[in-house]
């Protein structure tokens, strides 16, 4: 195992909302684009004391405004897996929503065959890697933005039509666009890990032929779940999604008995 993991709070790459020190395993949590840590809050509560739950803080927002975002999945997935390796005292289990999936399975795929790598990858509104659309939602002016955010839902209507508000988040928002609009990845990137990928069935975004492709990203184990909804069909069925993760973690904790 790895070394002992410092306090979060001096970590600004990661939010720990429910501290479980003596828990057995470690879910680490990646934000959709333009969203924060916080959207894992409900998650954190949820799975302790089982889990010791880390949400991602990319920087650019929140806490973490002043610092400029960066606009590339590598130079995030770069970012968090070295910050991740203290916290490798325990088995990790990576999730990721949209963005977020992407992030967490370029963190999985830095650590190779560590024996510290993650034990599974959840990876949730987000078509396989290798699934190519031509997309460049990031050169939108801010008003064909913030529709491009109002049609995936999932997102505060009052927050969209604050002006204000918006102002302050859109550069991280345009940042993580330009990250997901860039990204590419061979056919033949893998994980060793098993993959479980979530999907809503009425999302246009990450269609269930796309999704299916993430079978080919692993040499474990894969496996489809789907559920009723959109791009953000997680935010309707937390509890669903959170039963799945306790299951999975008290699975784990049982194999190491």
């Amino acid at each position: 195992m790895g070394p002992i993991a410092q306090p979060a709070a001096e970590n600004p790459w990661f939010r720990r909302y429910a501290p479980a020190p003596d828990a057995d395993h470690r879910v680490v949590c990646f934000p959709h684009a333009g969203g924060s840590a916080s959207y894992y809050l409900p998650v954190a509560r949820a799975l302790a004391p089982h889990a010791d739950v880390l949400a991602v803080q990319y920087p650019g927002r929140q806490d973490r405004y002043a610092e400029t975002p960066l606009t590339r999945i590598g130079a995030l997935a770069d970012e968090v897996y070295e910050n991740l390796l203290p916290w490798t005292d325990r088995p990790l289990t990576l999730f990721g929503h949209s963005m977020g999936a992407l992030v967490a399975f370029e963190v999985a795929r830095r650590f190779g065959d560590d024996p510290d790598g993650p034990v599974r990858l959840y990876v949730s509104g987000r078509r396989a890697p290798s699934t190519y659309r031509e997309e460049s939602h990031h050169k939108l002016d801010d008003a064909g933005l913030v529709e491009e955010i109002r049609s995936l839902g999932g997102t505060d209507t009052s927050a969209l039509e604050n002006p204000e508000l918006m102002a302050l988040a859109l550069p991280a928002l345009r940042a993580d666009y330009e990250a997901v609009d860039t990204y590419s990845c061979p056919p033949d990137a893998t994980v060793p890990c098993p993959v479980t990928a979530l999907v809503g069935h009425m999302d246009a975004r990450a269609t269930l032929p796309e999704v299916q492709v993430w079978r080919q990203h692993t040499t474990a184990a894969f496996d489809l779940k789907t559920y009723p909804g959109g791009h953000f069909y997680l935010t309707d069925h937390f509890p669903e999604i959170t039963a799945l993760l306790a299951a999975h973690v008290t699975s784990q904790e049982a194999s190491q008995l």
